[in-house]
Formats: structure tokens, sequence, C-alpha cells
């Protein structure tokens, strides 16, 4: 594997990687050597999971070697020694930092450690999840949220899980447990098959590892975060992958929202507690054996749930005394509810608003206080241990555990938020609101129709959650994802400072992209889906003219984004009903569509999303039709989370800004909050605005959208945004920083139609004359009978990668190949560009000797000194034989780079080529003049490069020979197939006029490829004697 040497750091790198990849790692590791934060935003598919993976571990194992080996990374990790496990607290753990990965879901997490199985590097790793995902246990595997974790902790206090009983011993006699990357599901099948609970597993695991991965909420919760016992807080690395949400997951983290039916439920639980205390007070002395406190899931929490139950409630009965003492919990709750209710509503619109201390003041009404509600937690908990008692109790052999929920854990943790460990001063970040609305579906508990009201805690500052990890003295936190923009927005948002900053470009070429903004439709009129204008029959209509003739032009996968599901309900029921007024064709808007591709709409319920995906998939295989159209939302489920790679995805079009209700109260609020907090009396005069905010959080929704395509560097689709407010200048630099030199704006639709429908004509051909087994088509078929749809959706982005990665290297590889680098300057490109090795090299003597010096080095230095600088180097990738016919392969020569030179070339670097060959001329007329082609020459026709480039621009005009230069750069750089390249050229030259230009081209091509171009120059020839 290639070793890049970035500020002092060996990092290994199982691909040659690309300038970006090198620049990502290189400010990886500046925040993790200063101990800095930082934002890292890069493109989907230029591997930005594998750089974060391979820096940090590297950066991990300057300090020693990983905690259990295997492999280190290539350095031969082992066993760590005495002295190294030896430290102030006699653990290794206390000496290393520890590196915590964090992502949103666990199937993220998957594929994160799926990368990890890619390098060389093997440290100790754990991963999190909970008793839902992990829980063996015949009974409490049924159960769900706290009803499953009283369960759990139950039988594991009375020492009755089988399961948890052996986790001592089998981690004890498996001690290399986690020093090979594994899943939640591997875990979980160690537990079905040796017996041992795959959740205290993970829970023992996680005490003393290099690298742990979890979700989320393990680090944002704060219970959940106390819970990771042995991890030295003030020597940890926090990663938060897929970052573009973080503020919203922190700040709705720190809210709450109590919802009418909630409290009822709530209610109804109390009084259930009651009478559960009743019963088993009149059945404690029983002798009865259906009333063995062993057939209850829960007994020990009784007496001191009675205990703490009489004893928080009793300050109660000063407020009302004519309530029994038994029943004051539930007079309690149905006290608050009343008070909730006698708050004076003047607008419903506006509902009832006041600054967020406010609740203390409520809640002191009701005997609600710091200290009071301690006592209240406390009494909460003992009676969800009790009502778990009391549905265990109900269950009999033969008959299923209830998998219930504790409504009371919401009260439970309103207080937990409200009073944040005692402390009242975060109340100044939030805002009370109640909310009244109309009963919109029957419940149980409510009245249809009856007039509800609903109580908000809403916190407007998600620092408050990186402001702990401030308190427990983090080294560093890293935020990254491929939708970041605008970076200082989100920074001024978490209230942290990011030093560290990068906006990485992406990895593809110009001609894998189209991005355009259509401001009008066919018919001339303006797509504006703006409130104004988006209820429109005239809007409605150009929009569905427009997809139609994009599901016309392309190719397989379509993906149509909507601002919201209203939006999208409404235009669907309109193109299903109606034509375009002035058109002739009978058939309805949604009919035309469905001609080219067959629909797929995205369900509003998460139960039938898996469905929908699986019907996309059959659709795309469906050869009846040119693919199918996914519609779908911003901010939805297709929308985050899912790899439209290749066929799955060849366009995106964005209906579109998807603004938030400007009227919502949370938004509103919101709104007004960071406005005042940007008025210069706050000394804050930087501060983000409201509106600021408001365009950013639906820029970067439509970020997220349009990621879905253009998934990894062979990929290629279209950008295309049916909304004329996307011209304006405000709202293109919120983009994503490498769409940006992309964008084109079309002033007619005509434009657009001739544009896409000639660069997917152009692709189409390319991938038509591969060969079948790259046929995107076939590898996907037979994986529907084996893997999930979204495994589907995904497959062939790791199969176009994989195709260019070569031999796999065994993950124990130890030894370092080496890699010829060349001085140049490091900074984001989409790709290396090679130019002379030296000022005054221009003989082949002379590049071997470079080349010579070069080669003693066993690794890639990228800096200097430890820093990256403007002279780091750079690789020249040359191949290990030359496989040139007419020099020696172990001469290479390097032609003198003139100034005359009339194009210059720049040669991308493939992640995944084992061998490359050196540029021996960054120029057009190097590649044809060079002494490595072969074939015999045609009679009469230019020999020479510089004489072949004049006839070529006599023949062609100024967009063909635009085309034919950018050709040659595909073929000397290898970034085409062979045989397409050659297709292409040939083509290219097959017009009765050219036909020189085809003969005489024949000359520069390779002996091994002659044959095939034999076949094309006789097979164009024929056509135009015919």
């Amino acid at each position: 594997m290639p070793v890049y040497s970035i500020r002092g750091v060996d990092v290994d790198f199982p691909y040659d990687a690309y300038d970006c990849q090198i620049t990502y790692m290189d400010r990886v590791l500046q925040s993790l050597q200063q101990g800095n934060n930082a934002l890292l935003e890069s493109p989907t598919g230029t591997g930005k999971t594998l750089c974060l993976l391979c820096s940090t571990l590297a950066w991990r194992r300057t300090f020693g070697e990983f905690l259990r080996g295997g492999g280190g990374g290539g350095g031969g990790g082992s066993q760590p020694s005495a002295s190294q496990q030896s430290g102030p607290s006699g653990t290794q753990s206390s000496r290393y930092p520890v590196i915590i990965y964090a992502s949103r879901t666990h199937s993220q997490l998957r594929q994160v450690i799926k990368e990890l199985k890619a390098t060389s590097y093997r440290p100790k790793m754990a991963v999190l999840g909970s008793r839902e995902q992990m829980c063996i246990h015949d009974e409490v595997s049924k159960l769900r949220g706290k009803a499953q974790n009283n369960g759990c902790h139950y039988l594991c206090k009375k020492r009755l899980c089988c399961h948890n009983n052996i986790v001592t011993e089998y981690m004890r006699n498996n001690s290399e447990l986690g020093s090979e990357p594994f899943d939640i599901e591997d875990l979980v099948n160690i537990g079905r098959t040796k017996g041992p609970c795959p959740y205290y597993i993970s829970r023992e695991l996680s005490k003393s590892v290099d690298i742990l991965f979890a979700p989320y909420n393990y680090l944002i919760d704060p219970g959940n975060r106390r819970s990771l016992t042995g991890i030295p807080w003030d020597n940890a690395v926090l990663i938060f992958d897929e970052a573009h949400n973080l503020e919203s997951i922190c700040a709705d983290a720190a809210s709450f929202d109590l919802l009418p039916h909630n409290l009822t439920s709530c209610i109804a639980e109390a009084q259930e507690c009651i009478q559960l205390c009743s019963f088993k007070r009149s059945i404690e002395n029983s002798a009865d054996k259906q009333f063995d406190p062993e057939n209850y899931a829960i007994l020990k929490g009784y007496l001191k749930f009675l205990h703490h139950l009489h004893f928080s409630l009793t300050i109660l009965q000063v407020k009302f005394p004519h309530v029994n003492r038994g029943t004051l919990f539930p007079a309690l709750l149905m006290a608050l509810e009343k008070k909730v209710s006698e708050l004076v509503i003047e607008s419903k619109e506006l509902g009832y608003t006041k600054p967020g201390s406010y609740i203390h003041e409520f809640l002191s009404e009701l005997n609600i206080t710091s200290e009071t509600s301690k006592k209240l937690i406390e009494t909460i908990d003992s009676a969800s241990l009790l009502l778990e008692e009391g549905n265990s109790g109900e269950t009999k052999a033969g008959v299923k555990a209830k998998a219930t929920v504790s409504r009371l854990e919401t009260i439970r943790d309103m207080l937990d938020i409200i009073f944040r460990g005692g402390r009242q001063d975060h109340a100044k970040y939030y805002r009370f609101h109640v909310n009244e609305s109309r009963q919109a579906s029957g419940d149980s508990l409510q009245l249809f129709g009856k007039a509800t009201r609903t109580l908000s805690w809403w916190c407007f500052n998600p620092g408050l959650a990186m402001e702990e990890f401030l308190k427990l003295g983090v080294r560093s936190i890293i935020l990254t994802s491929g939708t970041l923009s605008p970076l200082d927005s989100l920074a001024m948002e978490l209230n942290l400072e990011f030093p560290v900053r990068l906006e990485n470009p992406h990895v593809i070429s110009p001609d894998q992209i189209w991005v355009g903004v259509v401001p009008v439709g066919p018919s001339g009129h303006s797509l504006n889906s703006s409130y104004r204008t988006r209820e429109t029959i005239k809007y409605k209509q150009e929009l569905g003219l427009v997809i139609v003739n994009f599901a016309r032009i392309v190719p397989d996968g379509l993906l149509v984004f909507f601002p919201s599901y209203s939006m999208m309900d409404k235009c669907i029921d309109f193109w299903k009903n109606r034509n375009h007024e002035h058109s002739v064709d009978e058939n309805t808007i949604w009919q035309r569509m469905c001609k080219h591709k067959q629909p797929v709409i995205e369900p509003r319920q998460s139960s039938n999303f898996p469905d929908a995906i699986e019907d996309y998939a059959a659709k795309l295989r469906d050869s009846s039709t040119s693919g199918a159209i996914f519609f779908a939302v911003c901010r939805g489920k297709v929308s985050e989370g899912l790899d439209f790679a290749d066929r799955a995805g060849r366009a995106v079009i964005v209906t579109g800004m998807p603004f938030s209700t400007p009227t919502d109260p949370k938004v509103r609020l919101k709104r007004d909050y960071l406005d005042k907090q940007a008025t210069p009396s706050n000394k804050n005069p930087k501060g983000l605005t409201g509106e600021e905010w408001y365009v950013q959080q639906a820029a970067r929704a439509v970020n997220q959208a349009v990621g879905r395509v253009i998934r990894h560097r062979h990929d290629y689709g279209a950008i295309i945004y049916c909304d004329e407010r996307f011209v304006w200048p405000n709202y293109q630099s919120q983009m994503s920083y490498w769409l940006k030199p992309y964008i084109k704006c079309y002033s007619k639709y005509g434009e657009v139609v001739q544009t896409l429908t000639k660069f997917f004509r152009d692709k189409v051909s390319l991938d038509s004359s591969k060969p079948k087994e790259m046929d995107c088509d076939d590898s996907i078929v037979p994986l529907a009978d084996k893997y999930s749809p979204q495994d589907i959706l995904s497959y062939s982005a790791a199969t176009a990668a994989n195709e260019h990665r070569g031999t796999t290297v065994p993950l124990n590889v130890t030894t370092r190949r080496s890699n010829y680098m060349k001085f140049a300057q490091i900074t984001p490109a989409n790709r290396a560009t090679l130019s002379s090795i030296k000022q005054g090299c221009s003989s082949s003597s002379q590049l071997a000797s470079s080349r010579d010096q070069l080669s003693q080095d066993s690794q890639v230095d990228m800096t200097m000194h430890g820093h990256l600088t403007e002279h780091s180097l750079k690789s020249l990738r040359l191949k290990k034989r030359a496989k040139i016919a007419g020099i020696s392969n172990d001469a290479v020569g390097l032609h003198d780079v003139s100034s005359k030179l009339q194009h210059n070339v720049d040669l991308p670097r493939y992640q995944g080529e084992r061998s490359t060959p050196l540029s021996k001329r960054s120029t057009i007329d190097e590649a044809c003049e060079t002494n490595e082609v072969i074939g015999e020459r045609s009679r009469g026709q230019p020999t020479t490069g510089p004489a072949f480039l004049k006839q070529a621009r006599e023949k062609l005009g100024t967009a063909e020979y635009g085309e034919f230069v950018e050709l040659m750069k595909a073929l000397k750089s290898k970034s085409m197939h062979m045989k397409d390249s050659l297709e292409a050229i040939a083509k290219l030259f097959s017009s009765p006029g050219r036909l020189p230009l085809l003969e005489g081209f024949r000359v520069f091509v390779s002996k091994n490829h002659l044959p095939l171009y034999e076949q094309l120059v006789r097979k164009y020839t024929v056509a135009n004697t015919n």
C-alpha cells in the first residue's frame, strides 16, 4: 500500500490518493496535532471516510501500537508490553488518545466499518448499539423502549439472564475480540451461536479501545454519555460524520414538546401505578403462588416506589388538600394539564410565547423546582419499574410479553432538560410556547375534533451540546460531511471555534457532470415554486412538461425532489388529471411521463419506504421502458443516506427551494431569536441573522438532495434546478463548493434540451460500448434476492470503484510500496497535474538520475519539516515495467517541455490504479510525437504530431477540435477505456472529408490496439464508399 508522510505522520492508504484526499488528510492531522476543531467538507465519492480513518488511526499510532494487535497498519502491531500498559492509572488506555467516531444511524456506521476493513489498520475497536438491536433474550427482545431496559436490568440483577451471566467468561477466553473490524450483526451472530449477550459484550469492549463507533445520541445525550465508562474524555477525539444536520439534532435533543395525548397517557399510567400499589399491598402477605414475587418482572423497586411517591408528593397537599394522598401523583399531572389549558392564547396563529426562563415560574406554582424535581424523577423511575412489573405479572406461559413504552418517561425527560443538573442559566437560549390545535386523529384518550394544547420548550442554541464537550476537555472535534456549506454559519450555530476548515472539490472531470439552472419551461412560462405561483395552473403545467421532457432525455434513473410532501401530492394529482392547455396529445401529463419512465412516489410513512426502494430497483431493471422516476421530497428519506449511483440516479431535478413554513411557530421564533442575538447590543455584529439562517437551511437541504448522484470517481449525471430563483447570486452562493464551477444558467429552454441531450448521448454511447461484464444492469439484477434494496442501489458504485483498484492487497501486508514523487504545490484539486520533475531536467539521462534518487525512498513524503508546504511532493506514478515497444524497460525518456506547446494535458490520478505511466510530456503534441507509438505509417499521411494537429485543425471545427483535445487527454491518462477512446476518435474522423485523418491517426496507435483501430478504419471507409 502507498504510504504518505503528511505532517510527519506516515499514513497507510489503500490506493494512490487524489490531491483532494491528501489535502483532506492534511487538515485532519492539523486538527489532531494542534488540538483544534475542524469543519471538513468533501463531496460524496471523494473517499472522505477512508481518509478520516487512515489519517486518525495513523496519528493515534504515533503514540504507540494499538491496544490489541492485528497488523497495526502494516507496522506489525502486537499485544502491548508491560511498560506500555503501565501508566498513571495502570492502564494503557489512560495514556493513549481514544477516537470516537459517530454517525447518525447504524447503517452509516456499518459502511464506515466496511471501509475500515479495507485498510491495513487494525485498532482495538468497539461499536455501540441499543438493546433493541442487540438483545437476544427470548422475552426481553420483544419489548421496546424503557420497558426493555427495565426488563434487562431486572434479569441481570437477579442473574436470571443466561446470556449476561457468561459475558465475563467469554471475554476472558476471547481477549482478541475487537482486534479485527466487526459490526453489530457480527456481535449478534456471536451471541446466537455462542451464547454471550451482544449488548454487554459491546459495553465491555468500549471500556478500553483505540476507536469507538457510536450513533450521535451516545455523545449528545448526557445520560448515554455518562454510561460510557472508561473513556478518558480529556484525551478523546470526537468525529461527527454526516454532520450536515448536527445543529438541528443538538437543538432537538435539548428541546421537548409535551403533546396532549402524551400528558393524558401519563395521567392514566400514574393512576395505574396507584392501582398496582394497592393491589400489591393486598397480596403482599398472600401465600398464593400466582402472586409469588418471582412471577413479576421487577419487584425490588416496589417499596422504594411507595416511599418516593408519598415523600415527593407530600409537598403538594398544601395546593390540593382535598385530594386523597394516594392519588397525588396523578393529581400533579392533571394540575399541569389544567394550568396549560388556562393560559390565555390571544392568537391561535401566534400561540402563547414567553422567554425560556418562564418555564421555572410556570412550574414553581406546582411546587416543581430544581430540588423537588429530583424526587419526582426518582418517583417516575420507580413508576416505570412498577408498570413493567405489572405487565410482566400478567405474562404467563405461552403469552407474549407486552411491548409497552412508559409515557411517564416523557415527563422525566422534560424535567431533565429543564433543570439540567440543577442549572437555570441555559433558559436564556429557550422559548416557552403553547400552541392550540384541533385533534386530527382518533386517539382513544381524546375526543375527535377537540381543541388541544401542546406545551413546548425549544432550544435555539445548538451549541449547548457542544459546550458539554468543552467542559469535558476533549482534544478535538471534527465535523465532516459532503454538504456542510456555508461553514461560517454552521460554526456560529454550534458556538465553537473551528480554526481548521476545508471545502474540497470533487474528483470528477468536467465532462462527467451537467449542472444547469432552468428558469423557464418549454412554453416560456417562468418556473418559480414560491407561494405566489406554485398553486397556479400554469406553473404546474409548465413544470409537468419540463419533467416529461427530461424523463425522455435522461437515461435510466431520474430523481425529482419537491420542497414538501404537500407540493408533491398537489402536482402529481394535477398531472394525473390534466394536460397542457395547448397540447394536442390526449394523454395527461402523468401518462406522458409514464411512457418514458415508470414512477415511484416516496411514501410519508417510514414503514412503507423499503417497499418503495425495492419497487424503484425493480423498475430500473425493467427493459420495457427507459428507466424509472422517483418523486421525492427534500429533507425526506430519499434525500439522505442513500446512494443512487450509476444507473440508479443519472439526474436529479430540484423543483424549488424547500423553505420551512415561515408561519410555523418554531421557525418564526428561531428567526426572531437569531435576529436579537445578531444585534450590536449583544456584542455579536457578525452573528447569523434569522433570514440568513432561513435561506441556508433550505440550501443545505437542496445540497443534500443533489448529492444523491455522482457517487464515485467514474459516475456521471446531471443536476437540474427548475426554479428561476436559483439564478440569483445569493442562492448560488449557498450551493456546495464543488458544484459552483459547473453551474450554468440558461435563458432559453431549447438550450437546456440541446446541451443535456448531447451530454447524455455522448455518455450513453460510451456506456453501450463497454464490455458486457461492465453493464450496470447485469450487476443489479442478481442482487434482488440477496441484498436489501439500499444495497442494490449502492452496489454499482462499489463495483465501479473496485473495477479500478486492481489486485487487492492483503490486509496484513507489512511492506511498503515504493512511490515516486516530485515537488509541486498540494492544494485542493480535481486531479494531479504533471510537470517537469526539476527545472532544467530535459534529457532522459537526467530523468533516470532523478528517478533513481526518488526510488531510494520507500514512502511518499508529502511534507517538508512536518508542514504541508507549497513545494510538497506529488506522485509521478511510474510503471514498474515500461511496456513500450522499441524502448528499454529500464530507460524511460523525458522530452524537453517546450514553451511552444499548444495544449496542456491535465492528467487525472485514479484512486486504485496499481501502476500508472509516467507522463513524458503534458501536451497533445507529445502524445502524437512519442517514440513509444508503433505501427506501420500510412503512405502520404502526416507522421509527426505538429503536422497531424495542423491538419486536424483545418479539417475540424472549433468545437470538434476541442472534443478531439479532450479525447487525447483521456487516451493519454487512461481515464477512458482504450476501446471507447479509439471509437470516439474514429467517429470524429469518419466523414468523407476527414478520411485522411482517420487513416493518418493509425500511426499513433499502439501495437496492442492497432487491430481494433484497423477494424474501425475499415468500418468507416466502407461506409463512405457505399
